[in-house]
């Protein structure tokens, strides 16, 4: 391997230490490069090219040569992460079991339901973001909104209620 500038050759002795290292730390590095990169053949492609530059700079990084050859595989895989080539079909020995459903009616529903909240009032529909989307009880979105419990109750029942007739979902008695 050579130096990174200039393309000479590592000296014996750093030769000797950056094999030690490789040697002592590859098992440890290739699992960070696979939980990187979620791919065993990229994991080890990822972890050469970190070596390869680590073994160019091994006289500056000596002190500290994990760190510096995490930090670039990190910075590797952002940039492969980057590259518009990433995410590409990949290979694969094992097909799915199942092939993936259509779920064109679930996108249609959520439209419908985004344009819905859109025609909401602006604190119905803060009542139902902060009760139903952030979870919160409605002690909580009462204290947030400034208003009492049954003020929340019933902002969030209005809005249920208008929030069906806007998708053209049944309204029922319990609503």
């Amino acid at each position: 391997m050579g130096d990174e500038t200039r393309g000479e050759p590592l000296h014996p002795s750093r030769r000797d230490d950056f094999t030690e290292f490789v040697a002592g730390r590859s098992d440890s590095l290739i699992r960070l490069a696979y939980l990187l990169t979620g791919d065993q053949h990229a994991a080890e492609d990822l972890l050469q090219t970190a070596l390869t530059k680590t073994a160019g700079r091994w006289r500056k990084i000596r002190d500290n040569p994990e760190a510096y050859v995490r930090r670039v595989m990190y910075h590797e895989q952002i940039d492969r992460w980057r590259s518009p080539r990433w995410g590409r079909e990949r290979a694969t020995d094992v097909l799915p079991e199942q092939p993936v459903g259509d779920h064109s009616g679930e996108i249609d529903t959520r439209v419908s339901l985004a344009q819905a909240m859109r025609a909401l009032p602006a604190r119905k529909r803060a009542v139902l973001v902060l009760r139903y989307y952030e979870d919160l009880p409605e002690s909580e979105v009462a204290k947030i909104m400034g208003c009492s419990v049954g003020t929340v109750r019933s902002q969030a029942h209005q809005a249920i209620v208008r929030l069906r007739r806007l998708v053209g979902a049944p309204v029922t008695q319990e609503s």
